[in-house]
């Protein structure tokens, strides 16, 4: 028969194990298809000395959409085998897709002046949209 403290280690063992850490930071951006993901990046001393940071620049020129670590039960099995000494991480950084057009520079604007309602100038801005095909930016003036 098992004793009673030994059960009960394992019990707590298998709660403390199951549970999984995640944390993730969006950026607003459109995430596109490239993702770097590193599901063993080497962290130390119960996750004292985080791992290195991954270097995305080369691999996302346009930024970086979406940032996701997680301490799945594989990487905390291996810090519970280690004394979690090694405590590995799993990071994912999802890149940036390519901006094409941009609402800050665009070819055409509609300035509305005073005396111009607000539903005459956005007619007039989607009109124009959609003779050039490109974004409007609307913009109002005062005198």
């Amino acid at each position: 028969m098992v004793p009673f403290r030994f059960a009960l280690l394992f019990v707590v063992f298998a709660v403390v194990a199951s549970g999984c850490y995640h944390s993730k930071v969006v950026t607003g951006r459109t995430p596109g298809p490239i993702v770097i993901d590193e599901p063993f990046a080497s962290g130390w001393v119960y996750g004292l000395v985080p791992p290195s940071t991954v270097e995305a620049a080369s691999e996302c020129p346009d930024g970086v959409a979406i940032v996701e670590t997680e301490i799945s039960f594989l990487n905390q099995l291996v810090g519970a085998l280690t004394g979690y000494i090694y405590t590995p991480m799993h990071i994912k950084v999802t890149c940036a897709a390519t901006e094409t057009t941009s609402a800050e520079t665009p070819e055409a604007d509609v300035v509305v002046e005073e005396h111009v309602s607000v539903v005459e100038a956005f007619e007039s801005a989607a009109d124009e949209a959609v003779v050039s095909g490109e974004p409007v930016v609307v913009r109002f003036t005062r005198h």
